[in-house]
């Protein structure tokens, strides 16, 4: 945008305006400037953007944005707002503004990254144009602000993934990124501890259509079903369903599901079309992610078959049941986050894993609120259920657990605590045999990939 857009959209005081300039290019870091670019100067916790603004000059910064007007180096440019914050999600949102793309928002309490990346993998398969999407899980103010201040046009589709950890910040997301179309893949139990209550979780996903975007949402999801009535507009429904299971009815809206691993089904109220597909994707919860991402590229437009055929290539995100062979063994990563939903998804995966031993490592998981002690035995019974020979149980809640396991079956002798994730390596590597398949699955804070290193460094 040009300086004067960039003055308008944050209420700025110029300093040296002669000097701005012609067009701004935002960046928050020094390390990645480049010559010409505008440094605005974010505050955070146990950071001072401001303390850097000296250092951007030095690499060749345009000028700079600042809410302390001490901080502009001599001769420098600037920008001087009320708060640096709100002046980069005003810059994100008029940059939304000159944006011809359209706009797709995903949130939801599991599979939003995955959902975000296969529905990226779609549309550019499936002739969408150029997309761009949110990169990793970037999905706070600061990173939707980011993905669009970072876009150079000409750009067809734009693929944001919004995450939440208090009430109220789906509608700053919305408010930045003004999506046309808004995917919820579920309302679940990851965050219930931030959040507080069930009611106030659901109740902050459902702000991802206070914008008014067309709504994608999940038909099993229970917080959809119930809300859905409260829509401006019929929604779309998206599911994966067995390959025996009858077509899907859509009296209003839109039907798109997975049928089996071989049919895309859309149905509408004139009637159903079914469209061979080939999908290689682990476990149900990731076919419900691909027909998510089906479904909204099938609410863009873009045509059936196409996305259809788009199927059989898509490809999981890293850390989402990322196989790698170590050794002899077959290791599964899965600990890129850990909900219960989403653990009790991975174990009925893994329990339909082709090998002669199956042998899961979970560390416990997160921010679930006062249930966690009920939702980490329930994982357990579920571990219990999926025909392991072993069972490695770590973190705070290794205890509840184990007492899961044990009271829906498992033998004592299969189940193994570990405190350290040293200890984990330790017994894997003493225990594993050829062919074996080990699950590794927790919350980020437990840091399974040491485990995944460690095995490595011995197979070595």
């Amino acid at each position: 945008m040009t300086a004067d857009e960039a003055r308008r959209a944050t209420g700025a005081r110029a300093i040296r305006a002669e000097a701005l300039p012609a067009r701004i290019r935002v960046t928050t870091d020094t390390r990645t400037l480049h010559a010409g670019d505008t440094y605005l100067a974010l505050r955070g916790e146990h950071f001072d953007g401001h303390r850097f603004t000296h250092d951007a000059r030095a690499r060749g910064a345009a000028a700079v944005i600042v809410d302390d007007a001490a901080a502009v180096p001599d001769g420098s440019a600037a920008l001087v707002v009320g708060d640096t914050k709100a002046a980069y999600l005003a810059l994100a949102a008029a940059a939304r503004s000159a944006l011809r793309a359209r706009v797709v928002g995903i949130t939801g309490s599991t599979g939003k990254t995955t959902t975000k990346d296969l529905l990226a993998q779609v549309l550019a398969a499936a002739g969408g144009g150029r997309v761009v999407a949110t990169p990793a899980n970037e999905n706070n103010e600061i990173g939707v602000a980011k993905l669009f201040l970072g876009i150079e046009a000409p750009v067809d589709i734009v693929v944001a993934e919004f995450g939440a950890r208090a009430p109220g910040d789906i509608a700053v997301l919305v408010g930045i990124a003004r999506p046309d179309l808004g995917v919820l893949t579920n309302v679940g139990d990851a965050h219930l501890a931030i959040m507080g209550s069930a009611e106030r979780l659901a109740a902050t996903k459902w702000e991802l259509f206070g914008g008014g975007a067309r709504a994608v949402l999940h038909a099993k999801d229970a917080a959809s079903r119930e809300r859905a009535p409260s829509l401006g507009a019929p929604p779309d429904w998206f599911d994966a369903i067995a390959a025996g299971d009858a077509t899907p009815t859509a009296r209003n809206g839109m039907v798109v599901a997975l049928r089996g691993a071989d049919e895309l089904v859309i149905a509408t109220p004139s009637g159903a079309s079914s469209y061979p597909v080939r999908s290689t994707l682990p476990g149900e919860h990731n076919r419900t992610n691909a027909a998510a991402a089906c479904a909204a590229a099938v609410a863009l437009g873009l045509r059936a078959e196409a996305i259809a055929a788009a199927v059989a290539d898509l490809r999981l995100p890293q850390g989402r049941y990322e196989r790698t062979r170590v050794g002899d063994v077959d290791v599964i990563f899965d600990a890129y986050n850990a909900s219960m939903a989403g653990t009790l998804a991975t174990l009925d995966a893994f329990a339909r894993e082709p090998a002669p031993r199956r042998i899961a490592v979970l560390a416990s998981m997160a921010e679930l609120g006062d249930g966690s002690g009920a939702m980490h035995e329930r994982v357990g019974a579920a571990a219990a259920r999926a025909h392991l020979d072993a069972l490695l149980v770590g973190g705070a809640y290794a205890g509840d657990l184990e007492r899961g396991a044990r009271v829906a079956g498992i033998p004592s002798n299969r189940v193994v605590r570990f405190e350290r994730n040293a200890e984990a390596i330790d017994w894997l590597a003493a225990h594993a045999r050829a062919g074996d398949v080990v699950l590794l699955k927790g919350s980020r804070m437990y840091h399974l990939e040491e485990v995944l290193a460690g095995l490595r460094e011995r197979a070595s």
